[in-house]
């Protein structure tokens, strides 16, 4: 795993709620795309025993997110402005493989595709996210 990756990540664990959650394990990245296993435990089921659909866009929040955030080496800090999901079929408590394909970015908006796969590779969820994108230094800058 890239250093820079692996530091950003460290920081999603050590620092947001979901981070921890997920338990992201890096699997490929290229221009524009990303590829994570992520892990649904427990507590993101719903009372039918399969994944709720918000802890699955919660996942795609974060997956397409943390590629904006890499591909600006940490300089800049996506905030949502539309998360639009689909569920195409359940997911179940385990580990499972999430993408992000960066569609459009501009110098102040962008939009990027999610994915979730089971394990069999089937499509379970897709989200498209449209976030406005900040300077990171700002941001902390403001708290």
């Amino acid at each position: 795993m890239n250093v820079l990756f692996k530091k950003i990540l460290d920081f999603h664990k050590n620092n947001g709620g979901t981070g921890k959650l997920f338990k992201f394990k890096f699997l490929e990245y290229h221009d524009g795309f990303l590829k994570l296993e992520g892990e649904f435990p427990k507590q993101t089921l719903n009372p039918g025993g399969s994944i709720q659909g918000g802890m699955m866009n919660s996942m795609l929040d974060d997956v397409t997110s943390l590629l904006i955030i890499y591909e600006s080496e940490g300089s800049i800090y996506p905030n949502s402005t539309n998360l639009h999901s689909i569920h195409h079929r359940p997911l179940f408590k385990g580990r499972v493989i999430a993408t992000a394909e960066i569609l459009k970015k501009g110098k102040s908006i962008a939009t990027v595709l999610g994915k979730i796969y089971n394990l069999d590779g089937k499509l379970a969820t897709t989200l498209i996210h449209t976030m406005v994108l900040s300077k990171a230094e700002k941001r902390s800058k403001s708290r």
